[in-house]
């Protein structure tokens, strides 16, 4: 079965709450998938229909609810210029030594955002929709992307890359807002 008829099978889509911190899950660490069957190709369509409508440009299974190792990314500015990449138990195989510094922000932690440092370049090996094993080499935006959704799957978030100050400065302020958003 090619790769666009895997795609088509999985039609209809849904759009999934996202999590946001302090929730526990975002700290929890993902299980390996034992195989890409139709219930993670159906996850990876979930969320990728999830991070379009959110709008963002990745997100981990974890940020979903869904304890699995899971990501998917797109990095394309319009829905001409889309390339989403879908990837289960995607793993670091190599780092570059040189860094890159972005700001970065989080579905799970709406407007805020912090410079992070992150290796510049990444290669990952990952099985796709298919269930192929596939390596990608990623380097800028990409490279970040692709490191802080495997960062989710981990239990780790951008803001544990930053000072605790600031970190715990962020966690109050949404810890604030979502029990403003609960009594109203």
């Amino acid at each position: 079965m090619s790769n666009d008829a895997l795609v088509m099978k999985v039609s209809t889509m849904a759009v999934l709450p996202i999590l946001t911190a302090p929730d526990p899950i975002l700290k929890s660490k993902a299980k390996r998938v034992e195989a890409v069957d139709e219930r993670i190709r159906r996850l990876m369509a979930d969320m990728l229909e999830t991070m379009y409508k959110a709008p963002g440009i990745g997100l981990a299974a974890p940020q979903i609810g869904v304890l699995d190792r899971v990501v998917v990314m797109d990095i394309g500015k319009t829905e001409e210029t889309r390339e989403p990449i879908r990837m289960a138990n995607p793993e670091i195989i190599w780092a570059s030594d040189e860094d890159n510094t972005y700001e970065e922000g989080c579905l799970s932690v709406p407007e805020h955002y912090s410079n992070v440092v992150r290796p510049a370049e990444v290669k990952v090996r990952y099985l796709d929709e298919a269930g192929q094993h596939k390596e990608l080499h990623a380097d800028g935006l990409l490279a970040t992307v692709v490191q802080h959704e495997m960062d989710h799957l981990d239990g780790i978030l951008f803001i544990d890359h930053i000072s605790s100050l600031k970190r715990n400065m962020i966690l109050r302020k949404l810890l604030k807002a979502k029990k403003e958003a609960a009594e109203s």
